[in-house]
């Protein structure tokens, strides 16, 4: 099983960037997928998370800003982050776990990828 994420970059406060996270090696439709992001001297947090029936979830700080989605026919999700503020700075790891049910914590997700750098600058 792979993940592997891309969209990440430097935009200015206000910006939008577009995160995309590939999977394979995996029977995506029935995977729960979510995004985390850990920031320096942070611990890893959640930020969304997508059922395979396209069922979302997100952290209250990125609520109405942050938009996760899935194309089970390319096995992909993505997140749409729109509206970034400095605070938003992190990287941004995808993550998989077996079943329909997702989970707001790290260490019941059974794949990650290496992640993204996002820099949002003031």
């Amino acid at each position: 099983v792979q993940l592997v994420e891309s969209g990440g970059g430097l935009v200015q406060a206000g910006g939008s960037l577009r995160l995309s996270c590939a999977a394979s090696g995996i029977f995506f439709r029935f995977i729960a997928m979510a995004w985390f992001r850990q920031a320096p001297g942070n611990q890893r947090e959640l930020v969304a998370t997508i059922t395979g029936l396209g069922n979302t979830n997100y952290t209250d700080s990125v609520k109405g800003r942050f938009t996760i989605s899935r194309d089970n026919a390319k096995n992909t999700v993505y997140l749409q982050m729109n509206s970034l503020k400095p605070e938003d700075t992190a990287i941004y790891y995808c993550a998989a776990r077996h079943g329909y049910y997702c989970s707001d914590y790290s260490y019941l997700y059974d794949y990650w990828g290496r992640g993204t750098q996002v820099t949002v600058s003031s």
